[in-house]
């Protein structure tokens, strides 16, 4: 079986990054089961010292394509179900990552792929990339993590992408805030690394934290995210990050 994700660390001088990679390019990056499969893999096997992921497609034309239509044409209602249960279990790694994720979404955007790129913290696009949601275009509705778009750009918004199958480019997803960030073009990987510059200079106890609230925010009543987030804090000073970095700001504050 051909590899079809990659996975490099790139050390940088805050820590530690992990860029994986979707390798179909003859595909547009489609994702096919082993692929699905390969995404969830390189996120259980990251190593202990790093600090933010990336997730991109390999090339200019496509992050993901979307699921393959060829593997989609060939499903029942039997396969159909570990299909898609695969396609949540890599967007479930991406959630549950406890480190900040960055979708570089680097070219076409669709479906599966676009359900990818909502499970990530931080979308940021090229200029020509294109984004849709066209499962009722083959006879299928949009499912699984599908059920975070609302959360990012609204019911009515949500339901244009998914019913008319239509896609919308990088202006209007960030005009709708389904991306964070459009990159002109040939400045991608330098909004990529200003994101990582930004992440990177949080302390790394402080960001897993953060992450865990912002998943648990989408997710739980207000009560619930309060009782959380006040544990979290008095956590955070049962080590040594606060007391570190705080101390640096105000000596910083009184050089200048």
């Amino acid at each position: 079986m051909s590899v079809t994700v990659g996975i490099a660390l790139e050390r940088r001088a805050a820590g530690l990054v992990a860029r994986v990679t979707i390798e179909r390019p003859a595909k547009l990056n489609a994702l096919d089961g082993a692929t699905l499969e390969g995404i969830a893999a390189a996120l259980a096997g990251l190593p202990a010292g790093a600090r933010a992921v990336v997730l991109s497609g390999v090339g200019e034309r496509a992050f993901a394509g979307g699921a393959d239509v060829n593997e989609l044409a060939a499903l029942d209602e039997r396969t159909a179900r570990a299909f898609i249960g695969r396609v949540h279990h890599a967007c479930a790694a991406l959630r549950a990552c406890p480190l900040p994720v960055i979708a570089r979404v680097n070219g076409l955007c669709l479906g599966a792929g676009l359900e990818l790129a909502a499970a990530c913290d931080l979308r940021i696009a090229a200029a020509h990339a294109q984004f849709g949601m066209p499962e009722v275009r083959l006879g299928i509705p949009s499912v699984v993590e599908a059920a975070l778009l609302p959360r990012l750009v609204g019911a009515g918004r949500a339901r244009w992408l998914v019913l008319t199958g239509e896609s919308i480019d990088a202006r209007e997803a960030l005009a709708w805030g389904l991306v964070e960030r459009v990159a002109a073009p040939g400045a991608l990987d330098a909004q990529v690394d200003a994101a990582l510059d930004a992440l990177l200079a949080a302390g790394d106890a402080a960001l897993r934290a953060q992450k865990r609230l912002c998943k648990l925010w989408e997710e739980a009543p207000l009560e619930e995210c309060v009782r959380a987030s006040i544990d979290e804090f008095a956590a955070a000073y049962a080590g040594d990050e606060p007391r570190r970095l705080i101390g640096a700001f105000l000596a910083a504050k009184k050089k200048r």
